[in-house]
């Protein structure tokens, strides 16, 4: 074959030296517009993984590499004063240039042709030149071939919104080091380690606002080096900040980073040569990773390591389909790590208020790829010394030697309600009750969770009217009776040591529905009674009943009935309320712009269509004891054009939180069928992370939390207070006994299922074929 790769990056110089090591017959050319073992940019980072990779496919340039790099396993946090160091994340770095010299030196070893100075103008002529079969666009970060032929490659370009640049110094730092510096403008913050002898790499990066509040945007090159110097001298012990990018002026040096995704990565194309050549994407020109999980290296050459590998199939069509479906499901994982990470630094004021401690951990586990569990496998000694950290900020004493219990199983209270964990069971809908009436099963279904060892129940949706109801099914408390029937079921939950609460809500335009295993969100056969909404919008057009638009009377009564509710809900004796406000119900048709379109003082701003969820939420506070608290369940995003957003999502929770709500329960979408979600595992976090630290009001977290090492790093990072499982305790009522169990906390566990679950990972290892090779790699 004759390949021909358009940029002597990473990509496409070890794309060109696999391909020659493949076949010594292959043609191989490598164009670069740079001169020889001339190149720009200072180290780089890889993890010890990628390097496994790298000695699979060429031992020999691994073997140099290796050689050259510079290994630590440390990152240290500086923040507010304080260093908080944290082991076992193996990284190693190298200089950008040494790495591309030795893969030029390499290429040049086995055959490849390096053509030096030549810039790319016309792709068509570069192909017909050395009669090319496939040609690599490996041009980099702004790849002229991705731009001539977007069509075909569908590109996304997210431009960030931090402003960075990239700086060397001979400081040179023995651990990977985050360094976070607040000034009268915002936040700035470093990203420093060593990545040769006598020379590290000095990353400065801040928000644009606070980048144009600073006024660097206004500097020489040399008097932004000489702001960064002074913000970051206690830092540098008198070191200077070196910048190897003269040719460029003034500010023109700080970048935003460009996140690129590409739907396409393959253009085959007529290039008059008797054949149609594959135009490949490759590297950056493909994909981008935010610097901040150091993958951009790593992912160019692991593209080029998955082509290589695919180039053995007969038909190249074959070959390149199989490139892109793999290489754009491990892209993505990785891009979607960056996105995490990123976000991180581009709101460090967010988590500002934390201290060092939490604020290490949440940095050290931004990206979700790194969760509890796993920081236990990196630096266990750390991680316990956290743990211990969190059980006393929540109250615990821990004797001298005492094992401090996971996150989870922490102690937390609102006002006077004190759990003994922050493990919630969540509302979740029955359909099995008879005129609003709770019955034996409710009593087991919510008896079995208080046994289970939740820290907190919180009943379904219990309607405050007959009308108020999804299904003929839901529970009520509009009468006294309803109030007697919930006491036995509240007075079980506490005798197990759980406390109880109920989810109080109007179902508006999504009632009079079938039960949830007939024909859910179905009108019922017969005996539909009349909705109201915020406006006269159907939850589903032609099929469930357009409601009436609410009149100020009917507002009046609803409210009132939310009031009678609370009071029978403190004689019944639970222990806290839950404000039914999300998921379209008729607090929530309030709140989405999506379903409210009135044109009274309850439509129109945010603060309007806020006016009667608050006028309710205030009515129940001023009757519920001051001693209990109310929590407000909200749809923080309505993931549709048009509706509440992310941002919309916090301003909410203010609102609440100065109207006296003590917890946001943090869920999202449901409020029209259009919506547009993006699942996930803890899908729904990111929306309560904010909340948490940008509202400054205690959330619950909900949404796909599956697992103990979820609910773990959640709350360990100040993502969340409380952690609610709905799926997870259905299908386990024992769900926090058998991780307490598992994660060896006795203290929540039964003796039967501590002994059931401590050797439980053992059993399944002499169990497994590959036993012999270790538990750690089983």
């Amino acid at each position: 074959m004759n390949i021909v790769c358009i940029g002597g990056g990473p990509a496409g110089l070890y794309f060109g030296l696999l391909m020659k090591l493949q076949n010594p017959q292959n043609e191989v050319f490598v164009i670069e517009r740079n001169r020889p073992y001339d190149t720009f940019g200072w180290g780089v980072v890889f993890s010890d993984a990628t390097m496994e990779n790298l000695r699979e496919a060429d031992p020999v340039s691994a073997q140099t590499i290796g050689d050259a790099f510079n290994h630590w396993d440390d990152i240290e946090c500086h923040f507010k004063g304080s260093a908080v160091r944290s082991s076992g994340h193996g990284f190693i770095g190298i200089g950008r240039k040494k790495l591309l010299n030795i893969l030029q030196a390499r290429c040049e070893e086995v055959g490849v042709n390096l053509v030096f100075e030549t810039v790319v103008s016309d792709d068509a002529e570069l192909a017909r030149k050395y009669n090319a079969d496939i040609l690599i666009a490996s041009d980099g970060i702004n790849s002229a071939i991705r731009t001539r032929y977007q069509d075909v490659y569908q590109p996304d370009i997210d431009t960030r919104n931090c402003r960075f640049v990239w700086l060397g110094t001979e400081k040179v730092f023995d651990a990977f080091n985050f360094i976070f510096v607040e000034t009268e403008h915002g936040w700035f913050q470093a990203h420093a380690y060593r990545f040769q002898e006598g020379l590290s790499t000095f990353i400065v990066e801040t928000p644009e606002e606070t980048w144009q509040k600073a006024g660097i945007g206004e500097m020489s090159q040399e008097e932004a080096i000489a702001y960064c110097e002074k913000l970051f001298a206690d830092h540098l012990d008198g070191n200077k900040l070196i910048s190897n990018a003269t040719h460029l002026r003034g500010s023109a040096i700080w970048i935003r980073f460009p996140r690129v995704i590409c739907n396409k990565w393959v253009h085959w194309k007529d290039y008059g040569t008797g054949k149609k050549v594959p135009v490949v994407l490759m590297g950056d020109a493909a994909h981008t990773a935010h610097f901040s999980i150091g993958s951009g290296t790593k992912l160019a050459l692991e593209d080029a390591i998955t082509l290589a590998q695919h180039m053995d199939h007969e038909s190249m069509e074959e070959a390149l389909k199989d490139y892109e479906a793999a290489r754009s499901v491990d892209v993505l994982r990785i891009q979607n790590a960056a996105r995490n990470s990123t976000e991180w630094f581009e709101n460090v004021a967010r988590y500002a208020n934390m201290k060092p401690e939490q604020f290490t951990y949440s940095m050290l586990t931004r990206s979700q790829r790194i969760s509890h569990e796993n920081m236990r496998v990196r630096d266990a000694a750390w991680l316990e010394k956290y743990e211990r950290w969190m059980a006393t900020e929540a109250g615990m004493e821990l004797a001298e030697g005492e094992k401090a219990p996971s996150p989870m199983f922490t102690p937390f209270k609102l006002r006077d309600m004190q759990l003994k964990n922050r493990i919630v069971f969540s509302p979740t809908l029955m359909y099995s009750a008879k005129d609003g009436m709770p019955n034996a099963t409710h009593h087991v279904h919510y008896g079995s969770r208080a046994m289970g060892g939740a820290g907190l129940i919180l009943a379904e949706m219990t309607a405050v009217t007959p009308e108020a109801r999804v299904t003929p099914g839901c529970t009520g408390l509009w009468n006294d009776e309803q109030a007697e029937a919930w006491k036995p079921v509240v007075a079980f939950a506490h005798e197990q040591g759980a406390k109880i609460g109920v989810q109080l809500g109007h179902a508006g335009r999504r009632g009079s529905t079938q039960l949830g295993w007939e024909k859910a969100n179905q009108p019922l056969a017969e005996g539909n009674w009349p909705l109201v909404s915020a406006s006269a919008l159907p939850y589903q057009a032609g099929v469930t009943a357009v409601p009436t638009e609410i009149t100020r009377a009917q507002m009046d009564e609803i409210r009132d009935a939310f009031v009678a509710a609370a009071k029978r809900a403190d004689q019944a004796g639970f222990d806290c309320i839950e404000l039914q406000a999300a998921h379209g119900y008729l607090l929530s048709s309030f709140i989405s712009p999506l379903t409210n379109q009135r044109s009274d003082e309850f439509g129109g701003s945010l603060e309007n269509r806020m006016a009667y969820p608050l006028e309710v939420f205030a009515a129940i506070r001023a009757v519920w004891p001051e001693n209990k608290p109310i929590m407000v369940r909200i749809s923080a995003t309505d993931w549709a054009e048009g509706g509440n957003t992310a941002d919309d999502g916090v301003e909410i929770a203010r609102l609440f939180k100065q109207a006296g709500a003590d917890l946001i329960d943090v869920s999202s979408g449901e409020v029209v069928l259009e919506q547009q979600p993006i699942y996930g595992r803890m899908y729904q976090t990111p929306f309560s992370d904010r909340i948490r630290n940008e509202a400054g009001i205690a959330t619950m977290a909900v949404g796909s939390i599956m697992e103990a090492d979820h609910a773990n790093s959640i709350i360990a990072a100040g993502r969340a207070d409380l952690c609610a499982l709905s799926r997870g305790f259905l299908a386990d009522a024992n769900w926090p006994q058998r991780q307490a169990a598992e994660l060896g906390y006795t203290d929540l566990a039964w003796p039967v299922q501590y002994e059931w679950g401590k050797d439980w990972l053992q059993r399944q290892i002499k169990r497994a074929p590959v036993a012999q090779d270790g538990p750690a790699k089983s």
